[in-house]
């Protein structure tokens, strides 16, 4: 047998774990950003806000985040906090691999999304609301009604951008035992010696969901300019 059968027969039997992997890829990438949707949102506004209660925290959670690399931010929650526990208490406690990298991504995309919610509320012209509260509206039934829905629309395409690059990202959860893509196909390489085509494989099953997800993004950028234009 070539080397290039050799290649395309470890591509195929390793396929059926990758897509197992990217399912787990895919779970774990939405559910961070969905939640780091509502964790971003908030910290967004808090930086935006006058109220120094709410805008501090939220500068020291963004600045924090994004100042340090995701991989620490993995082995901080998944062994530190516990190690932590186990000194304060003398008893162990255990996470959940998946649930740890769920809550870690989450987190981590929040930093990101504040940024993104703050610039694409800042984009909105100041004057919408000063005529929304020349209408009698509160500062926040604008912010919730008029500046928020617009920014939204602004905000799709870097939305896009961090879920890409999230789900790229999430590979480092390999390093805690997370069955995502990468660590389905090192597993396979451990039993059969073959790194080339698996890594390979690995790298266009990223590249396909990038792809698809560039287009997913696009797709409701044209939908929303149309329904802007009517």
């Amino acid at each position: 047998m070539s080397l290039l059968d050799t290649y395309l027969s470890h591509i195929v039997k390793v396929i059926p774990d990758l897509l197992l992997g990217s399912v787990v890829t895919i779970e774990v990438t939405s559910l961070g950003v969905f939640f780091g949707m509502i964790l971003g949102t908030i910290s967004g506004l808090g930086k935006l806000s006058k109220n120094q209660f709410f805008r501090y925290p939220a500068i020291a959670y963004v600045d924090f985040i994004r100042g340090t690399p995701l991989l620490v931010q993995i082995l901080l929650f998944y062994y530190g906090i516990p190690g932590l526990f186990s000194n304060i208490t003398g008893k162990p406690l255990s996470i959940d691999p998946i649930l740890a990298g769920i809550i870690v991504c989450s987190i981590n995309s929040g930093a990101y999304i504040a940024e993104i919610v703050r610039a694409g509320v800042q984009s909105i012209d100041r004057g919408q609301m000063e005529a929304a509260r020349s209408l009698g509206m509160t500062e926040r039934m604008a912010m919730k009604d008029i500046i928020l829905p617009q920014a939204f629309k602004r905000i799709i395409p870097p939305l896009g951008n961090e879920f890409i690059a999230l789900l790229k990202d999430s590979s480092l959860l390999a390093v805690i035992g997370v069955h995502e893509l990468l660590k389905n196909g090192q597993l396979y390489i451990s039993r059969t010696f073959a790194p080339f085509p698996v890594f390979i494989a690995v790298a266009l099953m990223y590249l396909v969901m990038t792809i698809a997800i560039s287009r997913l993004v696009a797709y409701l950028e044209r939908r929303l300019g149309v329904s802007d234009s009517n």
